[in-house]
């Protein structure tokens, strides 16, 4: 895709798998050098959820309609899963089976605002972006004050 206008980078973490767990994500208006930063933690969570929530959440962030994004990520959960065209499948099946519907159903919508693009990146192999991402989302992890991932634990109950 040419002409990004903004690029998301994303990670998740988890301590524990399940666990409490954070997702960090820069957003940076591409050619500006403009960047935001958001994180969040949660008290039980899983890795790929928060891996997927970072995307999310960096996709909700983007005020208009249509823009053209990169997203630059290490999780191949979350790419493989839209470039392969697995999601699109596990939604004309309802999610039978599949874990994380909830947040793929929320990420579809937030995806089909926009014109995205996948980029992936090796974890922990010195990319500053990534790097920091998982810096945002160790430390949410670790905030005393962690929200509830209300979708999870009542699945983890059920």
């Amino acid at each position: 895709m040419t002409d990004v206008q903004v690029i998301i980078y994303t990670d998740g973490s988890s301590r524990g798998n399940p666990g409490p767990g954070g997702y960090g994500l820069i957003l940076e208006w591409a050619g500006r050098r403009i960047f935001k930063e958001f994180s969040e933690g949660y008290r039980k969570t899983t890795n790929n959820r928060m891996e997927l929530l970072a995307v999310i959440v960096g996709l909700e962030k983007l005020k208009n309609t249509g823009t053209k994004v990169l997203v630059v990520s290490d999780s191949k959960y979350v790419i493989d899963s839209v470039v392969k065209g697995w999601v699109f499948n596990w939604e004309k099946k309802n999610y039978a089976g599949k874990k994380n519907p909830d947040l793929w159903m929320r990420f579809l919508r937030a995806y089909r605002q926009h014109q995205v693009s996948f980029k992936w990146v090796k974890g922990h192999n010195n990319h500053p972006m990534n790097e920091r991402c998982d810096q945002l989302a160790v430390a949410a992890a670790q905030k005393s004050r962690l929200l509830v991932d209300e979708y999870y634990e009542k699945e983890e109950q059920g």
